[in-house]
């Protein structure tokens, strides 16, 4: 399998050129450049490096045109190459997704570089026509991309992270966006929303590394998406409730590629989401197509009836039937919530948030401290509870 040795030549100064990239020029008996200035190539003659001509358009390459691509996948298969490339190929070559991916499938093996990145501080003072940004000023979407980039290239702990490794740290940053939506509080919502938006970039960034999707990628796929999910807003059809907008939101789904294999409506649905969480979602499902029940009444009826079966199962030894009736309760206030127009799980989180709070509000009043409530009588508890919920209400201090 021939080799193609993608080396960054960094932002046109001579001086800027490494050593590794000097190296793997003078080694290789080929070398093709793509956009770079007349006079590094003049430099690069001067030097013995054998350069031939590009069989394809420079500029194309760098953006992962595939016609470009495959001229490049040609070049390459003619034996093993080089080929250079402005700054540093994994910040400075937008197409690289594109480019690695082409090369792949076309058999062709790709060793990397680095150059000095075109922006970089030393780059910045070589070229004052791509200075980096002062901290100051408002930071762009691209500039957010770089900052990503470089990280994989020169932050120890960022280059050893994986799809895998990161997940831990998505669902964290997740609930945190959550937290700060329920304390109401906008400086840590934004805050939390770009530690998240981090999380998104960080993925994209590894896949680009290994010439899947780009970032462009991902916001090309989710606009599209949202076009297409959307005729009301984008087109000519006429949707007025937010229940006909479910109900084409799954059936336009259902239209798509990558959709059309399921085998069920409920397979879109994550099996890591919150129990409650899940719940909701496949009732919304399944209400979309018309099982759901007519009535709230009836809703409190059935859970009336779970109940009666929990506590039936209660009176027996087996923890199996016990645990599926208390599930069956769960579901059944899931269904509750959603037909009131509630969110299960955020019903629970305020649930949880106010207890937390009422028992601390105990634990200060029996003299503060973890054990402060230890050894209490029930009698003791039970005071102590209604004197937090009167404190909560502002009826005592």
């Amino acid at each position: 399998m021939p080799t193609l040795t993608i080396i960054g030549l960094g932002p046109g100064d001579a001086s800027l050129l490494t050593l590794g990239g000097l190296a793997g020029l003078e080694q290789a008996t080929r070398v093709a450049l793509c956009g770079i200035a007349p006079d590094l190539e003049e430099h690069l003659r001067a030097r013995g490096i054998r350069l031939v001509a590009a069989p394809f358009h420079g500029t194309s390459l760098l953006r992962g045109v595939p016609e470009a691509v495959d001229a490049a996948a040609d070049f390459a298969l003619q034996g093993d190459a080089a080929l250079g490339v402005p700054g540093h190929p994994m910040l400075d070559v937008p197409g690289l997704p594109h480019v690695l991916a082409g090369l792949g499938q076309r058999g062709v093996r790709v060793r990397m570089i680095a150059g000095v990145p075109r922006a970089a501080l030393s780059a910045a003072a070589a070229t004052p026509l791509l200075p980096l940004p002062p901290v100051a000023i408002h930071h762009t979407w691209d500039e957010l991309v770089e900052v990503m980039a470089r990280l994989r290239v020169s932050c120890p702990w960022d280059k050893e992270q994986t799809h895998e490794s990161l997940l831990p740290y998505l669902v964290e940053e997740a609930h945190e966006v959550v937290e700060a939506v329920d304390e109401r509080d906008p400086k840590k919502l934004s805050e939390e929303l770009g530690d998240l938006l981090l999380q998104i970039v960080f993925h994209a960034q590894i896949a680009s590394e290994k010439g899947q999707f780009s970032v462009a990628d991902v916001i090309d796929a989710l606009s599209n998406k949202m076009i297409r999910r959307h005729p009301h807003v984008f087109g000519d059809a006429r949707i007025s409730t937010t229940q006909e907008q479910m109900k084409s939101w799954e059936l336009l789904k259902t239209q798509e590629a990558s959709i059309k294999h399921r085998e069920s409506l409920l397979d879109g649905i994550p099996k890591s989401l919150p129990s409650l969480l899940g719940s909701q979602r496949m009732q919304e499902k399944a209400a979309t197509v018309g099982f759901d029940w007519p009535q709230t009444d009836e809703i409190v009826a059935k859970l009336r009836e779970e109940l009666a079966e929990l506590h039936a199962a209660m009176a027996g030894e087996s923890r199996d039937a016990i645990r599926d009736e208390l599930g069956d309760v769960f579901f059944t206030l899931v269904n509750l919530a959603r037909r009131l127009g509630l969110d299960a799980e955020a019903a629970l989180r305020g649930a949880n948030a106010k207890f937390r709070a009422r028992f601390a509000s105990m634990e200060r009043f029996a003299g503060g401290g973890a054990t402060a409530l230890a050894g209490r009588s029930l009698e003791d508890l039970d005071a102590l509870w209604r004197r937090a919920k009167d404190h909560e209400a502002g009826q005592v201090s």
